[in-house]
């Protein structure tokens, strides 16, 4: 009796599932924009944006033979993750350049799996990957997003109707997608406007908190490469756009 339930789960998670109504899934797009673009609720939403970049840090330091020493998730949307190993060459390279690529390129596959009717799966793995990052979470913050995101998708997945997993897994897919794109736009911005204070402020005054030399995720990759930080963050550009128009076309069967 238990090998059948286990072979029945088995069954739901690899086994295709019908797609959505077209309605379905354009409503789960505009719910999804609708927590990306106004700033209030974009002030929430964006923890799940940050889960994404942090865990997408983490899993290529892990997969690039790094030490993963632990992953920190802060009320601000900010995060930190620390891993040891070689400061330079390729993997560091790699894990620099994941997070602000990680919720797009997530998204991406979950379109992937979406198109192919694989909802389940996609609920299921997305519970296994938040699992999986609950491990290396350092703070109390961090532990509360996690779970709170984890028992979303495994609760959606274990006692809702089809159609409510269906509308569930199209919402989150579309949310990382178009989630994806706002942050390298934000950096932006806000690399513009520090700029913009260095150039007018006397010389040797430094302007504000933070002032000094820039830390962001492009900024590191530009002293690890010599490539400038400006064509990393337009290769991040690229690929949230792009992962948003080739996502978007799987989600709509176009």
């Amino acid at each position: 009796m238990e090998t059948d339930h286990l072979t029945d789960i088995w069954g739901r998670v690899t086994g295709s599932q019908p797609a959505p109504s077209l309605w379905l899934v354009i409503a789960t797009a505009v719910l999804a924009l609708a927590a990306v673009v106004p700033h209030t609720a974009w002030r929430l939403s964006r923890n799940a944006i940050t889960i994404a970049h942090e865990g997408g840090h983490g899993l290529i330091a892990l997969l690039s033979g790094r030490r993963l020493d632990g992953i920190r998730l802060h009320s601000d949307t900010s995060g930190l993750t620390v891993s040891r190993g070689k400061p330079t060459g390729l993997g560091m390279v790699l894990t620099a350049a994941a997070g602000y690529v990680a919720p797009s390129l997530l998204g991406l596959a979950g379109a992937a799996l979406l198109a192919a009717g694989h909802i389940t799966a996609l609920l299921w793995g997305a519970t296994a990957l938040l699992l999986a990052m609950l491990v290396m979470i350092r703070n109390a913050y961090g532990v509360l997003t996690v779970v709170l995101a984890g028992a979303a998708f495994l609760l959606v997945s274990w006692l809702t109707t089809p159609e409510v997993q269906a509308g569930f897994g199209y919402a989150a897919v579309w949310f990382l997608l178009l989630g994806g794109v706002r942050p390298p736009f934000e950096l932006m911005g806000k690399r513009r406007r520090m700029l913009r204070a260095a150039s007018a402020a006397p010389s040797g005054v430094v302007v504000g908190r933070g002032a000094g030399p820039v830390d962001s995720d492009p900024d590191q990759l530009a002293r690890l490469t010599h490539v400038p930080a400006a064509l990393w963050l337009g290769l991040f550009h690229v690929v949230t756009l792009c992962s948003l128009m080739g996502g978007g076309r799987w989600l709509l069967g176009l």
